[in-house]
């Protein structure tokens, strides 16, 4: 066996494996009104100072209506005070999950930053119209790609996807429009508790957490970490 063999065969050591996380943290007092105008304001720092390949991915976790739970990473497109809005495929395995159990949990890893958003919330499909403009703004291949994948569903090889692909591109060359597929759209995760995490010293981070009241309003709870 080579250094090189033994090297990739050896187990890691994943109990010696920790970082230290910085000694400042976050109080209740820098929290803004709303858990999207905080989200907002974390969501800058993470895009300008963080550092990080994607800041708007996310893992996305339902469940089915047996319960059984299925995470996969997601982009974000967009929030506002109503809520948080990604696009899919409706018949790939998260939308038929949201069809049968609209609860779902949204986690934001900003590793690099020591912070962590967790979003838990309801579901509900976006409006055609708001699917309709956002598809338009996709990229011409992007468009093509969400005709060409039956998300989720079993294929033999690769190259069935990209036979798909190219009987599409050549129906709608580049510069035609893409008609929006009827089973491709949005989801508004609507909060009902938003999770700020930031990383601290000796493993005793700051969990502070926005919850919903039947007002409308929010209350912040400390979570012990």
């Amino acid at each position: 066996m080579t250094d090189r063999e033994a090297g990739e065969s050896a187990p890691l050591d994943l109990a010696s494996m920790r970082k230290h996380y910085r000694a400042e943290g976050l109080s209740e007092a820098e929290l803004a009104d709303t858990p999207v105008a905080q989200f907002a304001r974390w969501f800058r720092q993470a895009a300008a100072e963080g550092h990080l390949f994607e800041p708007n991915a996310m893992i996305v976790s339902t469940a089915d209506a047996a319960g059984r739970p299925s995470s996969r990473t997601v982009l974000l497109k967009g929030f506002d005070e109503q809520g948080f809005v990604f696009y899919t495929n409706y018949d790939s395995r998260k939308g038929r999950d949201l069809a049968e159990n609209p609860h779902i949990s949204l986690l934001f890893p900003w590793h690099p930053m020591a912070r962590q958003v967790i979003v838990q919330g309801v579901a509900r499909r976006t409006g055609r119209e708001e699917t309709a403009a956002y598809f338009r703004s996709r990229p011409h291949g992007s468009r093509l790609g969400a005709w060409a994948s039956a998300q989720s569903t079993v294929i033999t090889t690769r190259g069935v996807l990209d036979a798909s692909y190219a009987e599409l591109a050549a129906r709608y060359p580049e510069g035609e429009e893409v008609p929006v597929p009827p089973h491709w759209g949005g989801f508004r995760v609507a909060p009902r508790s938003v999770e700020f995490w930031q990383g601290r010293e000796n493993r005793l981070h700051d969990r502070l957490c926005y919850v919903a009241e039947a007002d409308g309003g929010w209350r912040v709870e400390r979570l012990s970490p």
